[in-house]
This record gives structure tokens, sequence and C-alpha cells, in this order.
């Protein structure tokens, strides 16, 4: 069967290829996030200055994701991958050199166009495969961008106990998104879900309810990571007051559990359903926040960290993959609408518990993410009605 034999490779090289597309985006994020502390030394700027900077990137993002959808819409999702990630590439590539501070900032927003044009465009990558192969993929895509952010953030420890400096780690992923470009972009899925003439009028095409219903996952998913990720290290650190040595133990359950999670997801989400799997995802997040809120201890608080990894790993490429897959005629168009609410819910995560934590504290605070997953699950009931789309969509071309 040379025949099979042959497509059988070529899906599994479109499969490795995309998954390095992931692992460069979450070895780069993790080396920019982990490199902060170094950048406000070099720059000369503060705390403040900092989350400027970080709402700037989040929105720059947002209109990365946007241009990703109309790249995609003419040229395929491809384009729109390999563009971004060189952006991601370039803007890496420059901060590791001192600029001026409006330039550093100029630098970062250009990293941020990128940075949402990849998140939005790995996920047309994944569902177009997903359904080229016939059997799901999406968490272990996602996986791989989990270990690339681990990965990441201990060569960043290494580095910096050797004094070898942020510089090396970022170089490092700055140089990975370029390789991955040059050597994948032939393996990525080349169609096009819908050229533009062919979806029709989109105030009725269904589009708009899977948006928001899986918007809807994608909004608190990353609310609840966003304030795992942002602050449970300060909650060890300034609510329990845990030693130096286990401050980071709390983010470090956090992506340990969600690496885990999306390794058995694809194998885990077929067997018992969307409907199952999305709703245990959202109660197993809301016991773990609620865990952080109700026992205000250092074990606990890891604990709860993690059974929030396990949810968060789960329902990010579940959302994804059903909004593809409830819009197959145009299915990037409507992931690309979908991946802003990524940035939603991790601006409302990060701000939002920040605010709160001077007035009520931080423990408090976390029953943020906890009323936000409550309050989604009324919404699962509506992913059976994305299982069979309204109207019959185009192709993939």
């Amino acid at each position: 069967m040379p025949h099979e034999d042959s497509s059988h490779t070529s899906a599994a090289r479109r499969v490795t290829w995309i998954g390095a597309g992931y692992a460069a985006q979450g070895f780069g994020y993790a080396a920019v996030v982990t490199a902060l502390p170094t950048f406000k030394d070099r720059q000369g700027i503060d705390d403040g200055f900092v989350s400027i900077i970080l709402l700037l990137v989040c929105v720059a993002a947002a209109g990365g994701s946007v241009i990703a959808d109309k790249v995609a819409a003419r040229w395929g999702s491809r384009f729109a991958l390999s563009g971004g990630l060189l952006a991601v590439a370039l803007g890496l590539g420059l901060t590791t050199f001192h600029t001026p501070t409006a330039l550093f900032t100029a630098i970062l927003i250009a990293y941020g166009i990128g940075l949402g044009a990849v998140d939005a465009s790995l996920s047309m990558q994944g569902v177009l495969v997903q359904a080229r192969i016939g059997r799901s993929v999406m968490s272990r895509l996602f996986a791989a961008y989990t270990a690339a952010a681990i990965l990441a953030a201990l060569l960043m420890s290494g580095f910096a106990a050797s004094g070898g400096g942020a510089a090396l780690a970022v170089g490092a992923a700055a140089l990975v998104a370029a390789l991955v470009v040059a050597g994948g972009f032939n393996s990525f899925e080349p169609g096009r879900t819908a050229m533009p003439e062919l979806v029709g009028d989109k105030r009725h095409d269904g589009t708009r309810h899977v948006v928001w219903v899986c918007g809807a996952f994608i909004f608190t998913a990353f609310l609840a990571d966003s304030a795992v990720s942002t602050w449970s290290s300060v909650y060890l650190d300034d609510s329990l007051k845990a030693t130096a040595a286990v401050v980071p133990l709390g983010y470090a359950a956090y992506q340990a559990a969600v690496l885990l999670a999306r390794l058995a997801g694809d194998h885990v989400v077929p067997r018992i359903g969307r409907i199952p799997a999305a709703t245990g995802c959202l109660l197993i997040c809301a016991v773990g926040c609620a865990a952080v809120v109700a026992l205000p201890s250092i074990p606990a608080a890891i604990a709860g960290f993690a059974l929030t990894g396990i949810g968060v790993g789960v329902l990010v490429p579940l959302a994804f993959s059903a909004a593809g897959e409830a819009a197959p005629g145009h299915s990037d168009e409507v992931i690309a609408r979908v991946n802003l609410f990524n940035y939603g819910g991790a601006l409302v995560g990060a701000v939002l518990l920040g605010a709160l934590s001077e007035p009520i504290g931080l423990r408090i605070a976390f029953l943020i993410p906890v009323l936000g997953l409550l309050a989604t699950i009324p919404v699962v009931r509506s992913l059976r009605r994305l299982t069979t789309p309204p109207t019959p969509a185009p192709a993939p071309l």
C-alpha cells in the first residue's frame, strides 16, 4: 500500500511541523515573560510601565489575530502562520539589544502582533490537520506549546545561574521561530476553509453563535489561566509567606498539570464526549480556585493550582476544536474571532485580581475565576447545537 503509507507519512509530517509551530510560540512567550525582570533592569523601567507594555502587547495581539483572519481568507493560514512566526522571531531578536525605551516598546508591540497572528493561525492549522487525518490531535499540539514553555523557563533559570543572561534564551527562541518557518512552510496545511465570496451572508450563517459559545469557554479558561500564571507566586509569597524555594511550585504544579491534561486530552475527550468533558473541566477548575479561597495553606494552594491546570489544559483545545468543526466552511474566520476572547480573559484575570488584591486580598480575589467558571457551565448545553452546523458549508479548498 505505497499510496497509503505516503499519505500517512505526509499527515504525520504536517502534524509534526504544526506541533513545532506551537512549540516555537510557547518557547518564545515563556522566554519573554521570564526575561521581564532583566528587561526592567536593562531599560530602567518600573512595574507600572511594564504593566502598560503588557497591556499594549495584548491589544496588539488581538490586532494580530484579526490580521491572521484576513491573510488566511486570501492566501491560507500557513501564510498567516509563517508571517506571524517571522514577526515573532524579529521581535524576539531585537529585544536582546539595548534600545531607547520608546523603540523597545514598539518592538514588543510588533512582537504582540506576531503573537496574535500565530495564536490564531496555529489553531486554524490544527483544525485543518484534524479534518485531514480524521482524529483528534489538538490537545497534543497544545501540549507541545506547554512543554516548550516549561523548557524555556528551565533554560532561563539555567542561563541565569551560569551568568549567561536572558539574551541567550530569548535569542534562541527567535532562532527556533525562524527555523520552523524555514523548515515547515511546505508541510503546513495549505488549504483555505473558504474564499470570502463563498462565505455568504455572515449575519445568517450561524457563525456568530459558534463564536460566542466557544469564545465563552476560551475567555473563562484564560481568565483562570491568567489568574494562576500571574498571581500564584505572589499569593504564595505575600499571603502565605512561603519560602523562596516553595514560591515557584504553585506555577510549576499548574503548568505540569496543563501538560499532562493535554497529553491525555486527545484520548479522553473523544471517549467521554465534549459536553461531559467541558462540564468536568469547568467544575475541576472551579474546585481548584475555590480550594485556594477556602483553604489558606501552602499545600492546598499548590493542589488547587494543579487542579485548575487540569481543567484549563483540556478546555482550550476542546473549544478551538469545537469551533472549527462547527463551521467547516469557514473555520479560519471563526477561530480568529474566538481567539480574541483569549486576550479578554487574560486581561481580566491579570488586572482584576491585581486591582482587588489590596482592598480584599489575593485569596478572596481568586473568587473571580470561580464565579466566571461557574457562570460558564450553562453555556455547555449550547455545545450540543454545535455538533451539527445549522447550514451546510463549503468544503475545504
